[in-house]
């Protein structure tokens, strides 16, 4: 009677399945690796992955800015480079203001800058007379110097505030005059800008009046006070692609209204 023999299992050594599982479990870990590198994504870990994938990108190391060269650059704000990068085009804005306040008589223009934005406080009596809002000659000139600057940023502003303030007055306070004063000398250079500019969005820019409410200085003295009387200019930045920050659809979106020229799906 024939007998059945039972085939013996080939040479030693584990099964073959463990080589492939051994595989994926390792591109599985290199996965999760990259996915935690991603979790806080900073410029020099973007441009590491970028060049993990391609190995022919260039990365810009240099600190100068980017723009045109040459002949591209000229008088009052023409020369600022062009960029694509609110960053960039907010430091080019900023090094250019700090240019223009350097070369100014002292205190005409005082320039600061904190997280994401411009400040910038002109000295009231360069553009107004005592008691006055209509803006001088030295005023409009000063104005006429930084607007180019403020049309090449244009489209990275987000907001561009004019705030008015006036001086403690001597004697008997008259708070609907303070306000008014304040008011109008931030309207008439905010009016300003917009009628001589070629770029800047109306609908970014706002006045303020705050009066005597926000001293810089003490108001004993016509030294101190002189300090108080100013006008000042608030610039924010903006992201083009980063809709979040974007303060005009922000206001849409929290008054719930619809914002005109933006599809809602009805009519």
């Amino acid at each position: 009677m024939a007998s059945i023999k039972k085939k013996s299992g080939g040479g030693g050594g584990g099964a073959n399945w463990m080589d492939t599982y051994g595989d994926m479990v390792t591109l599985l870990l290199c996965f999760f690796v990259l996915l935690y590198s991603m979790s806080t994504i900073d410029q020099e870990k973007w441009m590491m992955i970028v060049q993990s994938f391609n190995k022919t990108a260039i990365v810009s190391t240099d600190d100068s800015p980017r723009g045109p060269e040459g002949d591209g650059a000229d008088e009052m704000g023409g020369g600022m480079p062009a960029t694509t990068d609110m960053d960039s085009k907010m430091e080019e804005l900023l090094q250019f203001l700090q240019d223009t306040a350097a070369a100014q008589a002292d205190d005409t223009i005082v320039v600061t800058t904190g997280d994401g934005y411009i400040y910038v406080s002109f000295n009231s009596s360069v553009f107004f007379d005592g008691d006055r809002w209509a803006l001088r000659p030295e005023g409009k000139a000063v104005l006429d110097e930084i607007l180019p600057a403020l049309d090449a940023a244009a489209p990275f502003i987000d907001e561009l505030v004019i705030s008015g303030h006036t001086a403690s007055a001597l004697g008997k306070y008259d708070v609907r005059w303070d306000y008014e004063l304040s008011s109008k000398r931030a309207t008439e250079v905010l009016i300003y800008l917009l009628e001589n500019s070629t770029e800047l969005d109306p609908a970014r820019t706002q006045s303020k009046a705050f009066g005597q409410w926000r001293p810089v200085a003490g108001n004993d003295e016509e030294s101190e006070r002189t300090k108080n009387r100013r006008v000042e200019m608030m610039i924010t930045g903006r992201e083009l692609e980063d809709k979040l920050s974007d303060s005009i659809a922000q206001y849409y979106t929290e008054t719930g209204q619809a914002q005109p020229g933006v599809e809602t799906g009805g009519e």
